[in-house]
């Protein structure tokens, strides 16, 4: 499948991918700086934004392979890959699945492992039987930094993710709820940048972050004073990151 995706900007390419819950729109702070520099190319994940919603559940075979698909679609024979969240998994999968496409990866807020499956399985008969209308506010504040919201604008993050179509967020944590990458994270062999929030209640970097950089040959850490959507919070600090890493 071909995902719904934008191309802006010129230069090497760049993938950014976006968490569960979001769509391209998320990258749209760090855009301006970064198409200085790369060829980025922004998507929407299945059952995310404008792309297809597929009947699911969905795998992160599923996801990974969007991402070769979109590539091979693109005539991209290699790229830079960065994801964030449910994005960070997906480009972990193709580091570890096919790292002849990725030249060097960046890794925020994700994780190899998330638990317990049985929470994700509640939070799918939930958002199935209510809509994500339901969980959204218990989301935004694992999102983002207590009292972030008191300053600055952010309903374009709640109007995003209950925009997401019920199905499509559903089939998406069953893709999350049954991976576990932790056992092949030695075999990524692109260089790799990770990124944590240390206020990230989600992904807490002494989880889920470190267990990444500890098991990726050579992966360089990096902790903000930020909450899961580190982009949101430190676009400045992650674009100075991502500049000097690709």
């Amino acid at each position: 499948m071909i995902p719904h995706h934008v191309v802006t900007g010129d230069g090497p390419p760049l993938v950014l991918s976006n968490s569960l819950g979001t769509n391209l729109y998320l990258w749209e702070d760090q855009v301006p700086a970064l198409a200085e520099h790369f060829t980025l190319i922004r998507y929407d994940t299945r059952g995310h934004g404008e792309s297809e919603i597929p009947p699911g559940p969905y795998t992160l075979d599923d996801l990974g392979q969007d991402v070769i698909d979109l590539l091979d679609h693109l005539e991209i024979a290699r790229a830079n890959v960065t994801g964030l969240s449910l994005g960070g998994m997906t480009a972990m999968w193709l580091g570890i699945h096919a790292p002849e496409r990725v030249e060097k990866l960046a890794l925020l807020c994700t994780s190899p492992r998330m638990g317990p499956p049985e929470m994700w399985a509640e939070r799918i008969v939930t958002v199935r039987e209510q809509g994500t209308q339901a969980i959204v506010d218990t989301t935004l504040k694992r999102w983002l930094t207590d009292g972030y919201d008191d300053q600055h604008a952010i309903n374009w993050l709640r109007e995003t993710f209950i925009g997401i179509d019920d199905e499509g967020y559903a089939n998406c944590c069953h893709a999350i709820q049954h991976m576990d990458l932790t056992a092949n994270l030695d075999g990524i062999s692109a260089p790799t940048l990770v990124i944590g929030g240390a206020h990230d209640p989600a992904t807490p970097p002494e989880e889920h972050a470190k267990k990444i950089a500890d098991g990726v040959p050579g992966a360089r850490l990096e902790i903000l004073d930020g909450a899961h959507l580190i982009n949101v919070e430190q676009s400045d600090e992650v674009v100075r990151l991502l500049l000097e890493h690709f």
